[in-house]
């Protein structure tokens, strides 16, 4: 596998999602947003030129009516392939911007380019959807926050592990007889006797013999120690450390959206308090509606339980005429 540059492993990752953002996003996607639905209507009316020579004199004596010529216009297929297209750019955009932070730049302009694009589309291109109720954007929403919260365990690897970040802060604060960065770079070398390099890999020939000892960039122990080319104390403390920071920065990514979160809630506290009024007001209402059926229905009992006569068709007599009596004389 080939080995990262000097300047570290995100200036290929940067170049792969500058040319995914401004060819595939801001170009491509736009082409085809716009162009693939005049395609089509194009060939729609390519094939209804093949109608008789009658019915096109017919058609050109009465105007068309509207429907006719929606129906000329491509059917709606649903927004799946919008809301795909719209996560794959949240997707580059949240997953990566540590190594593009032009990342949300780009994304900015295609949104704006493709709200005006998408706008004529749907207003010109393709026939009228059919209106349906929803509350919100359904599922995407949970897609959208995972999304959200991986990113951030995403972007502390990438920070961790692909840069000098945290190793430099290591040598500073554990290594370092002046707490300054003099002898990073010495301290990033490790030491390779070139007399244990295997006949394969030795070089062919050498214009330097008296070199017996090459420097390369890992924390591994020297060839005059007992564990020779082993992985050094150095190495542990750097990824205990490289992994402490992606701990720290989860959480402390995860304590501020919450906080955010907290602080500015989706709704808001007035308005919050006065759905708790209505739904209180609404079991109020509904507790009087069903005492007032109750009485009702024993008033109904009551009048079915007596006899044309006045008696009572019970044997309980007087109790029953009494509790009728109340019924009917104290209703709730």
């Amino acid at each position: 596998m080939e080995e990262c540059a000097p300047g570290g492993c995100l200036i290929e990752l940067c170049i792969q999602l500058s040319i995914i953002m401004v060819g595939k996003q801001l170009i491509q996607n736009n082409v085809f947003e716009i162009g693939i639905p005049k395609l089509k209507k194009l060939i729609r009316a390519w094939k209804d030129k093949g109608i008789s020579l009658e019915e096109r004199e017919e058609q050109r004596a009465r105007p068309p009516q509207q429907w006719n010529l929606d129906y000329t216009l491509v059917p709606f297929e649903g927004l799946t392939p919008e809301y795909m297209e719209m996560i794959i750019q949240f997707g580059f955009v949240s997953l990566f911007v540590a190594s593009f932070p032009l990342a949300p730049l780009f994304a900015l302009l295609n949104n704006v380019i493709e709200i005006r694009l998408d706008a004529k589309k749907f207003v010109t291109e393709l026939r009228r959807p059919d209106a349906v109720q929803a509350k919100d954007i359904g599922i995407w929403y949970n897609i959208l926050s995972g999304m959200g919260k991986f990113s951030v365990i995403i972007n502390a690897f990438v920070i961790s592990f692909t840069s000098d970040f945290i190793p430099r802060l290591v040598y500073q604060y554990m290594y370092s007889q002046t707490g300054t960065m003099h002898g990073f770079i010495d301290h990033t070398l490790s030491h390779f006797n070139v007399s244990n390099f295997r006949p394969d890999n030795a070089p062919t020939s050498s214009s330097l013999p008296e070199i017996t000892v090459c420097r390369y960039k890992d924390y591994r122990e020297p060839p005059w120690s007992a564990e020779a080319y082993q992985f050094s104390k150095t190495y542990w403390a750097v990824l205990a450390a490289r992994l402490a920071f992606v701990i720290l920065f989860q959480n402390l990514v995860m304590f501020l959206s919450l906080l955010v979160a907290w602080a500015i809630p989706d709704v808001p506290k007035n308005i919050s308090e006065q759905l708790k009024r209505e739904k209180t007001l609404l079991v109020d209402v509904f507790l009087r509606e069903e005492k007032e059926k109750f009485h009702l229905l024993q008033t109904i009992q009551c009048e079915l339980s007596l006899s044309p006569q006045g008696t009572f068709r019970h044997e309980r007599g007087s109790d029953m005429e009494s509790e009728c009596s109340s019924a009917i004389s104290h209703p709730m």
